[in-house]
Protein backbone atom coordinates (compact mmCIF):
# COMPACT_ATOMS: atom_id res chain seq x y z
CA UNK A 1 0.00 0.00 0.00
CA UNK A 2 1.22 3.61 -0.69
CA UNK A 3 1.24 5.91 1.77
CA UNK A 4 -1.98 7.58 0.01
CA UNK A 5 -4.53 4.76 0.48
CA UNK A 6 -3.89 4.83 4.42
CA UNK A 7 -4.93 8.85 3.90
CA UNK A 8 -7.92 8.01 1.67
CA UNK A 9 -9.09 4.81 3.83
CA UNK A 10 -8.74 7.20 6.79
CA UNK A 11 -11.10 9.82 5.06
CA UNK A 12 -13.46 7.27 3.42
CA UNK A 13 -14.02 5.34 6.53
CA UNK A 14 -14.58 8.78 8.89
CA UNK A 15 -17.02 10.07 6.21
CA UNK A 16 -18.69 6.05 5.71
CA UNK A 17 -18.60 6.43 9.49
CA UNK A 18 -20.24 9.17 10.09
CA UNK A 19 -22.78 8.74 7.38
CA UNK A 20 -23.66 5.18 8.94
CA UNK A 21 -24.32 7.16 12.21
CA UNK A 22 -26.63 9.36 10.90
CA UNK A 23 -28.74 6.71 9.24
CA UNK A 24 -29.03 4.89 12.72
CA UNK A 25 -30.12 8.03 14.20
CA UNK A 26 -32.60 8.52 11.79
CA UNK A 27 -33.83 4.80 11.69
CA UNK A 28 -33.90 4.83 15.41
CA UNK A 29 -35.54 8.02 15.92
CA UNK A 30 -38.29 6.94 13.16
CA UNK A 31 -38.55 3.40 15.30
CA UNK A 32 -39.08 4.97 18.28
CA UNK A 33 -42.03 7.72 17.33
CA UNK A 34 -43.28 5.20 14.45
CA UNK A 35 -43.51 8.86 12.05
CA UNK A 36 -43.24 6.72 9.29
CA UNK A 37 -45.96 4.45 9.86
CA UNK A 38 -46.83 1.07 10.77
CA UNK A 39 -44.33 0.21 7.82
CA UNK A 40 -41.83 -0.61 7.53
CA UNK A 41 -42.26 -3.20 10.39
CA UNK A 42 -40.58 -2.32 13.68
CA UNK A 43 -38.88 -5.48 13.52
CA UNK A 44 -37.64 -4.83 10.47
CA UNK A 45 -36.41 -1.22 11.45
CA UNK A 46 -35.06 -2.31 14.63
CA UNK A 47 -32.75 -4.51 12.83
CA UNK A 48 -31.52 -2.09 10.30
CA UNK A 49 -30.91 0.50 12.90
CA UNK A 50 -28.97 -2.08 14.91
CA UNK A 51 -26.97 -3.61 11.66
CA UNK A 52 -26.05 0.03 10.46
CA UNK A 53 -25.11 0.77 14.20
CA UNK A 54 -22.60 -2.00 13.94
CA UNK A 55 -21.60 -0.86 10.38
CA UNK A 56 -20.78 2.70 11.94
CA UNK A 57 -18.68 1.22 14.43
CA UNK A 58 -16.56 -0.76 12.23
CA UNK A 59 -15.94 2.13 9.74
CA UNK A 60 -14.92 4.15 12.73
CA UNK A 61 -12.10 1.33 13.17
CA UNK A 62 -10.93 2.00 9.72
CA UNK A 63 -11.05 5.69 9.62
CA UNK A 64 -8.90 5.19 12.82
CA UNK A 65 -6.21 2.47 11.56
CA UNK A 66 -6.16 4.73 8.36
CA UNK A 67 -4.79 7.79 10.54
CA UNK A 68 -2.53 5.63 12.59
CA UNK A 69 -0.95 4.29 9.00
CA UNK A 70 -0.71 7.71 7.65
CA UNK A 71 2.40 9.34 7.24
CA UNK A 72 1.40 12.76 6.52
CA UNK A 73 -0.04 13.51 10.18
CA UNK A 74 1.34 12.05 12.73
CA UNK A 75 -1.49 9.83 14.77
CA UNK A 76 -0.34 7.04 17.20
CA UNK A 77 -2.14 4.98 19.22
CA UNK A 78 -2.04 7.87 22.12
CA UNK A 79 -3.55 10.52 19.78
CA UNK A 80 -6.74 8.32 18.69
CA UNK A 81 -7.30 7.24 22.33
CA UNK A 82 -6.84 9.78 24.47
CA UNK A 83 -8.26 13.52 23.99
CA UNK A 84 -5.87 16.11 23.30
CA UNK A 85 -3.50 14.59 23.01
CA UNK A 86 -1.92 15.65 19.32
CA UNK A 87 -0.77 18.57 18.10
CA UNK A 88 -3.43 18.37 15.08
CA UNK A 89 -6.47 20.58 15.35
CA UNK A 90 -6.34 19.29 19.11
CA UNK A 91 -9.83 20.37 19.77
CA UNK A 92 -11.60 19.24 17.20
CA UNK A 93 -9.62 16.05 16.92
CA UNK A 94 -10.35 15.28 20.76
CA UNK A 95 -14.35 15.64 19.52
CA UNK A 96 -13.53 12.98 17.14
CA UNK A 97 -11.64 10.72 19.91
CA UNK A 98 -14.94 10.98 22.71
CA UNK A 99 -17.54 10.60 20.05
CA UNK A 100 -15.35 7.39 19.26
CA UNK A 101 -16.26 6.54 22.56
CA UNK A 102 -19.87 7.51 22.85
CA UNK A 103 -20.65 5.63 20.28
CA UNK A 104 -18.51 2.40 21.59
CA UNK A 105 -20.79 3.06 24.62
CA UNK A 106 -23.76 2.98 22.80
CA UNK A 107 -23.21 0.00 20.80
CA UNK A 108 -22.04 -2.60 23.90
CA UNK A 109 -24.81 -1.36 25.86
CA UNK A 110 -27.06 -2.12 22.48
CA UNK A 111 -25.30 -5.63 22.85
CA UNK A 112 -26.33 -6.06 26.40
CA UNK A 113 -29.66 -4.55 26.01
CA UNK A 114 -31.28 -8.15 27.84
CA UNK A 115 -28.40 -7.59 30.46
CA UNK A 116 -29.01 -4.18 31.61
CA UNK A 117 -32.00 -2.21 32.46
CA UNK A 118 -34.02 -0.30 30.72
CA UNK A 119 -33.49 3.08 32.78
CA UNK A 120 -29.51 2.58 31.92
CA UNK A 121 -29.46 1.21 28.33
CA UNK A 122 -32.44 4.14 27.75
CA UNK A 123 -30.15 6.91 29.23
CA UNK A 124 -26.72 5.27 27.51
CA UNK A 125 -28.90 5.20 24.09
CA UNK A 126 -29.36 9.02 24.56
CA UNK A 127 -25.88 9.82 23.90
CA UNK A 128 -26.78 8.86 20.81
CA UNK A 129 -27.45 12.82 20.80
CA UNK A 130 -24.25 14.27 21.72
CA UNK A 131 -22.55 11.52 19.65
CA UNK A 132 -24.16 13.07 16.38
CA UNK A 133 -23.39 16.07 16.95
CA UNK A 134 -19.78 15.48 17.96
CA UNK A 135 -18.97 13.83 15.16
CA UNK A 136 -20.75 16.12 12.82
CA UNK A 137 -18.36 18.75 14.46
CA UNK A 138 -15.54 16.99 14.00
CA UNK A 139 -16.26 16.19 10.41
CA UNK A 140 -16.68 19.45 9.56
CA UNK A 141 -13.76 21.10 11.51
CA UNK A 142 -10.82 18.63 10.91
CA UNK A 143 -12.30 16.49 7.64
CA UNK A 144 -10.11 16.90 5.07
CA UNK A 145 -13.16 17.30 2.84
CA UNK A 146 -14.99 19.48 4.50
CA UNK A 147 -14.58 22.03 1.81
CA UNK A 148 -16.26 20.97 -0.77
CA UNK A 149 -19.64 21.58 -1.66
CA UNK A 150 -20.90 18.15 -1.82
CA UNK A 151 -20.13 17.44 2.17
CA UNK A 152 -21.48 20.40 3.45
CA UNK A 153 -24.15 20.10 1.72
CA UNK A 154 -24.76 16.50 2.10
CA UNK A 155 -23.85 17.17 5.43
CA UNK A 156 -26.99 20.35 5.98
CA UNK A 157 -29.33 18.30 4.61
CA UNK A 158 -28.89 15.01 6.77
CA UNK A 159 -27.93 17.25 9.65
CA UNK A 160 -32.27 18.85 8.72
CA UNK A 161 -33.08 15.24 8.87
CA UNK A 162 -31.76 13.98 11.26
CA UNK A 163 -33.04 16.73 13.53
CA UNK A 164 -36.41 17.04 12.23
CA UNK A 165 -36.92 13.44 13.23
CA UNK A 166 -36.08 13.85 16.48
CA UNK A 167 -38.21 16.80 16.77
CA UNK A 168 -40.94 14.74 15.86
CA UNK A 169 -40.15 12.61 18.31
CA UNK A 170 -39.77 14.88 21.16
CA UNK A 171 -43.63 16.78 19.85
CA UNK A 172 -45.16 13.55 20.31
CA UNK A 173 -43.43 11.82 23.66
CA UNK A 174 -44.94 15.59 24.80
CA UNK A 175 -48.63 14.90 23.56
CA UNK A 176 -48.28 11.20 24.62
CA UNK A 177 -47.01 12.78 28.61
CA UNK A 178 -49.73 15.72 28.40
CA UNK A 179 -52.41 12.97 27.42
CA UNK A 180 -51.45 10.64 30.18
CA UNK A 181 -51.31 13.63 32.60
CA UNK A 182 -55.27 14.10 31.78
CA UNK A 183 -58.01 13.03 33.87
CA UNK A 184 -60.41 10.75 32.19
Amino acid sequence: MTSHTWWYMARSGGIVAWALLAVSMFWGVALSSRFLGKKPKPNWMLDLHRFVGGLAVIFTGVHVVGLVFDTYVTFGPVQVLIPFTGDYHPVAVAWGVIAMYLLVAVEVTSLLRKRLSKRVWRTTHYLSFPLFGLSTVHLLWVGTDRTTALLRYGVLLTVAVVTAATLIRIVQADQKESAAARPR
